[in-house]
């Protein structure tokens, strides 16, 4: 289990390393809990979605993870971190002690990467996964101002089309790893509505836009890419 020296705080920034075990090894965790009053986009298996969540874990497991109960698996684990309430759950087999933070104008971005399988997203005649597996690109993004429903899922885009671009400086050839995970947090709107766009009032102190132009946007772009093209450099080889 987790070791228990859990740091909780709203800043990205300040993701706590914890340690868990798992084949009889000590692997790192990396954990976030702001806690309450955020709202989280994800394509985790753990907590994927729009809604309320608490807190943030990515956990390193073994090359080869085949566990086929990752939901479990992570759920046990942000158990032992002293976690509760809803949260979002990635896993990579990745360096998770090699993390690598990037920010701009107020948006943070920490990224795990491990490229040694990589290729493009159309690739021809590839496809057929059922069960998750860990990704191992995991993008973590905190902004400070709320998004509406259709901003948190534009951030989601705009994040990866920073990751390509960064991976496209680096010379990778490949739009990213078959199994890439990406979270993105923002406050819950406090104004009138609830942030999903559900009464003619809503949204009123949510920002709707997180495309690349938009100032957001552009500001969260820079910080995933700055922190992708980090955590990639050095692992390309000829």
């Amino acid at each position: 289990m987790p070791t228990r020296t859990l740091l909780t705080s709203t800043s990205l920034a300040d993701a706590t390393l914890l340690t868990h075990t798992e084949q009889g090894r000590d692997r790192p965790l990396l954990v976030w809990a702001p806690g309450p009053g955020f709202r989280m986009v994800s394509s985790a298996v753990l907590g994927g979605g729009i809604g309320e969540r608490e807190w943030v874990i990515n956990a390193q497991v073994p090359p080869g993870y085949d566990r086929l109960d990752p939901v479990a698996h992570l759920r046990d684990l942000a158990a032992g971190a002293g976690l509760t309430g809803p949260g979002v759950g990635l896993m990579t087999a990745a360096s998770v002690a090699d993390r690598c933070h990037a920010e701009d104008g107020g948006v943070r971005a920490v990224v795990t990467a491990g490229i040694g399988v990589r290729g493009w997203a159309a690739a021809p005649g590839v496809g057929g996964v059922t069960v998750p597996r860990p990704g191992t690109i995991n993008i973590i993004v905190s902004l400070p101002v709320p998004l509406t429903d259709a901003a948190l899922v534009n951030a989601v885009a705009t994040a990866t089309e920073a990751k390509v671009q960064a991976l496209v400086e680096l010379g990778a050839d490949a739009s990213g790893t078959p199994t890439d995970a990406v979270c993105v947090a923002a406050p819950t709107p406090t104004g009138p509505g609830t942030g999903t766009g559900t009464s003619p009032h809503a949204d009123a102190d949510a920002e709707p836009f997180a495309g690349p132009r938009s100032l957001w946007g552009a500001r969260l772009a820079r910080a995933v890419h700055g922190a992708t093209h980090a955590a990639c450099a050095g692992q390309i080889t000829a």
